[in-house]
């Protein structure tokens, strides 16, 4: 039977439930309404009465924050993105969605969330990560923690929908600006050009290049090989004569180490200022013409719009299945993904 205390703090009033029963630790909530905790306690023992009812205790006491927190210790450390994951649990925590215990969290509130994320502008694809995380908490609270009863939150609501496919190709004349650009954005870094050029050449994603260690180039056999890939398939990738070149324009250290000694933030920061710089440059070369410079040049493209690049590139040479080896897909359908020939080209194929 619940036992229920008003309690009076000067203008405030709660309400204390508690409830016991053999078989069962006690239960004791505090609500700001009598109709409020009769409702709760009704709850609890109608579950208690059928022998379904799991604490929910830890899961209302329980912050968003501190469960951020207690999964950035646990959890994120171990996958692949971790320093991306960081990066988001860290927006996270300075939302007012944060304060909140978990138990509390409705889908409403991430809906709402959603929509807010749509509003400021934000990619299909960038609200879906951030909406994944919360998803992946909630779960491995639920299987892990030892909240059983919480409810995951994130499968209440419409996910974001999906991006769409990018087929950024690099259009005639960029190249030139963009390299300009990316050596003014990053002075007396060596490694930034080369580190996108060896991208266009091999098609490898940016956290494979940047994993890259010398020991794992041989260039007798013009290989490079993969051990710590994005599927967790080990793969060796074919250099070409330029890829090996652009390795070997650049300093050896005698004990080995990263080819490219550049962190990620560091590369999308510097692609993102050395694109606004080239965009720069190609506007100028207008200056002195009664021609408008085009709209979508240097414009809209990022790191990984190099890696659609080489495969349209590589396609021309390359058959699906052998395209689908190199760039690391375990299914041809993935490849369409990033196959993206100029309808030029296949004509002159078709004659």
């Amino acid at each position: 039977m619940a036992t229920i205390r008003k309690r009076e703090n000067g203008k405030f009033i709660s309400y204390e439930t508690q409830i016991r029963k053999l078989g069962y630790p006690a239960q004791t909530r505090t609500f700001k309404t009598r109709e409020a905790a009769e409702k709760w306690a009704r709850m609890v023992e109608t579950e208690m009465d059928r022998g379904i009812f799991v604490s929910r205790a830890e899961s209302e006491r329980t912050t968003l924050a501190e469960a951020l927190d207690r999964y950035l210790t646990e959890v994120t450390p171990s996958k692949k993105g971790a320093i991306r994951e960081k990066d988001r649990i860290n927006r996270w925590k300075n939302r007012p969605l944060a304060k909140c215990a978990l138990a509390a969290i409705r889908g409403a509130d991430l809906a709402k969330f959603r929509d807010d994320m749509r509003k400021a502008g934000k990619a299909e694809n960038t609200i879906r990560l951030e909406l994944a995380l919360i998803s992946s908490l909630y779960e491995t609270a639920r299987r892990e923690w030892g909240m059983e009863a919480l409810a995951n939150p994130v499968k209440m609501i419409k996910a974001p929908g999906g991006s769409n496919k990018r087929d950024r190709r690099l259009f005639v004349g960029e190249e030139e600006y963009l390299w300009k650009g990316l050596h003014e954005a990053a002075p007396g870094n060596i490694y930034i050009v080369p580190c996108c050029q060896f991208a266009v050449e091999t098609g490898m994603r940016q956290g494979e290049i940047l994993g890259l260690e010398w020991h794992e180039i041989d260039t007798k056999r013009c290989v490079a090989h993969l051990s710590d890939t994005k599927n967790s398939d080990p793969r060796d990738v074919p250099l070409s004569s330029r890829a090996v070149a652009i390795i070997a324009a650049l300093p050896r250290p005698i004990e080995g180490g990263r080819i490219f000694p550049v962190s990620q933030d560091y590369l999308i920061r510097v692609f993102s200022r050395g694109l606004s710089k080239a965009r720069s440059h190609y506007e100028e070369a207008f200056n002195v013409t009664d021609k408008h410079p085009d709209p979508k040049m240097l414009t809209g493209m990022k790191f990984h719009d190099l890696r659609h690049e080489a495969a349209s590139r590589l396609a021309s040479l390359l058959s699906a299945t052998e395209l689908a080896k190199m760039m690391g897909w375990r299914t041809i359908q993935m490849a369409m993904r990033y196959y993206h020939p100029r309808a030029e080209e296949m004509a002159k194929k078709l004659g």
